[in-house]
């Protein structure tokens, strides 16, 4: 079954790119240079933004179904970014490099399955998942610190 895995759209978050660390703490933003590598995962590109980069790290409403599973959560976005990223059959390296939580959701945006997963085992946990007609959606969170990472769908 092919699969589309997609980062945040770029359009929620081109705003805040040009502000002064004044401006983004008004908003509730915090700026950050990255002191090491694979600690910053950003959500547009769906890369692990470099040593010496700029990212933000703010809150985001990534499940914002008015059903019990409504979320948000604490993200980064590198300030470079320009292009939502949208691989097909095909996992980021980010993703393969951490511990997720994976949550199925079916068309009402209601959790219907979730699993803890290495990583590299992820393509099959996407592949499991989606062979179930309940299942709509899913979202992809990194499991130690809870953070959203991507959405994957059916392609």
């Amino acid at each position: 079954m092919d699969f589309r895995v997609t980062g945040l759209p770029i359009e929620h978050f081109a705003h805040l790119l040009p502000l002064d660390d004044a401006a983004l703490a008004r908003a509730g933003v915090t700026h950050c240079i990255v002191d090491a590598p694979n600690a910053y995962p950003c959500r547009i590109t769906l890369e692990d933004a470099a040593p010496g980069e700029e990212v933000l790290l703010l809150t985001y409403v990534h499940q914002p179904a008015r059903t019990p599973y409504a979320s948000a959560g604490p993200i980064f976005i590198r300030r470079t970014a320009v292009t939502t990223r949208v691989l097909v059959n095909e996992i980021p390296e980010q993703q393969r490099r951490r511990l997720l939580s994976v949550r199925a959701y079916d068309h009402r945006d209601g959790m219907v399955d979730a699993e803890v997963t290495e990583g590299t085992e992820l393509e099959t946990l996407i592949h499991r998942f989606l062979a179930d007609p309940q299942v709509s959606y899913l979202h992809v969170h990194n499991a130690r610190r809870g953070c959203y990472a991507c959405r994957v769908d059916r392609e």
